[in-house]
């Protein structure tokens, strides 16, 4: 294997938009995250919107049922 090739792997800072942080190993500094595992409604159990521009309420007029 040739030397001076690869990146440095060092301990890298983890960041949610949540406030969870938790340390890794990566080849950069810091990592910043919208949803991590602890606040993710998958693990958590809790439905969460995280609505930009009004995109959730414009996806549910467009499929909302109809009233005959």
């Amino acid at each position: 294997m040739r030397k001076n090739i690869h990146p440095k792997f060092e301990t890298c800072t983890v960041t949610c938009a949540c406030g969870n942080h938790f340390d890794t190993r990566s080849t950069v500094e810091t990592i910043k995250l919208d949803i991590c595992g602890a606040c993710h409604p998958f693990y958590t159990g809790k439905q969460k919107f995280v609505d930009t521009a009004g995109r959730v309420d414009k996806f549910l007029k467009k499929y909302q049922k109809k009233e005959n």
